[in-house]
């Protein structure tokens, strides 16, 4: 059997120029030539930005402005309802939804949605497969630059997971041109471009609609050899757990949008919420990690729990050994803790399957539960070899998806 490369193949696929035609909004991204896939976006792009008129009625949430918005006076998260992936919608619901779904009979689908994984892959040859992955959501900062960053970061991050690599990916905009005026969205794109050309991946192309609540992301395409999947779904009793960025992105959000956050809370965020998870899912597979997901709106013990089911097993977790971000526990003990929404539906729902000592704090139980954007990767590996991050517990057999967390 002759084999593509990850490139070569996909080049085949997008022969013809990109075609972004339907709302006026689409016009955002340009009439660009179209870049091959093993192209490198290594500069900036001019993105054609230009003033255009809307064709329907005003929406009935529409921000009220003498004009358009500068940068400097946005305050991004003041227009969404809920911050970066704190806005999802309850894990329960969404389950329940997707259990309803027919299933593919077709054998060249390695990973679909049975296991709640972080993306599908789909095998093209025995060295080939794709893996397909979509995220987006609303501001979790004020900076449109660093908001497009964390967005991308986080949308990247489902491939890594899997144990893939990042080939392309097409932009998703929800925006009012109208008003918001076009320079914040034009730092929001660049803020994506960065991070996709940083992750040596091509953005090729997108969509968008208008919308007075801002959303971005994108749609990713990545490769994996087939023998080299990281499932969320084949994790091995015995198998130490370990997480490779601190948690708590949901709190600082909250906080900053209340306007309590300390000093310095915004920096760490950011710089947690922008780091990729590329080294980190390299060094799990080279440790021989036997699972691997990553950790976002559902909070530490939601995806943990998501794993646990999947694969048949149960988990040991001491609380005390997850990192937080900078300032949020100090957050937590406070009077009234900056808790997001998704938080708390975090908790309500995977409260049922955790076994809590009493010695674990409330502001612990809090963080566990938070509903973090762009986090780092749970991996299940052997507790003696080099697997990445800060070791935070055990895979053990027992009841599927039942966690018991110690002080």
């Amino acid at each position: 059997m002759r084999v593509l490369e990850p490139a070569a193949f996909l080049e085949g696929l997008v022969q013809d120029p990109l075609e972004l035609r339907g709302d006026p909004g689409d016009a955002l991204f340009g009439a660009a030539e179209p870049l091959g896939i093993a192209q490198r976006l290594d500069r900036r792009v001019d993105l054609g930005v230009r003033r255009l008129a809307l064709r329907h009625a005003a929406d009935n949430r529409r921000v009220e402005r003498t004009g358009p918005a500068t940068t400097a006076a946005l305050r991004l998260t003041q227009l969404s309802h809920g911050a970066g992936c704190a806005c999802k919608l309850p894990p329960g619901l969404v389950h329940g939804l997707i259990a309803e779904l027919p299933r593919s009979s077709d054998p060249a689908l390695l990973v679909g949605h049975e296991t709640a994984d972080d993306a599908a892959v789909y095998r093209i040859s025995d060295e080939l497969a794709l893996v397909s992955t979509v995220d987006f959501f609303t501001p979790i900062v004020d900076d449109p630059y660093d908001f497009g960053r964390v967005a991308a970061t986080n949308a990247l991050s489902d491939v890594y997971a899997m144990g893939g690599r990042p080939l392309t990916a097409l932009n998703l905009v929800a925006y009012s041109l109208e008003s918001l005026g076009e320079e914040p969205l034009r730092e929001i794109l660049r803020g994506g471009s960065d991070v996709v050309a940083a992750a040596g991946a091509s953005i090729v192309g997108g969509h968008s609609i208008d919308d007075p609540e801002p959303k971005y992301g994108l749609a990713v395409t990545g490769a994996v050899h087939p023998d080299r999947i990281v499932r969320n779904s084949t994790a091995r009793a015995g198998d130490a757990l370990f997480l490779t960025k601190p948690v708590g992105g949901g709190v600082a959000s909250t906080a900053l949008k209340r306007g309590v956050g300390p000093p310095g809370l915004a920096t760490a965020a950011v710089e947690v919420m922008t780091t990729l998870n590329r080294e980190a899912s390299e060094a799990a597979t080279a440790a021989g990690a036997s699972a691997m997901t990553d950790v976002t709106g559902f909070g530490l013990l939601g995806h943990l729990h998501e794993l646990c089911v999947a694969s048949g097993v149960a988990g040991e977790i001491a609380a005390g050994a997850v990192p937080a971000i900078d300032g949020v526990l100090d957050l937590l003990s406070g009077e009234d803790p900056p808790i997001a929404g998704g938080t708390r539906r975090n908790r309500d729902w995977v409260e049922p399957w955790v076994e809590w000592s009493p010695e674990v704090p409330e502001e612990r139980r809090w963080l566990l539960c938070d509903a973090m954007t762009s986090g780092g990767l749970i991996v299940a590996a052997p507790g003696d070899g080099d697997a990445p991050g800060v070791r935070i517990g055990t895979v053990v057999p027992g009841d599927a998806g039942r966690i018991a967390v110690s002080a």
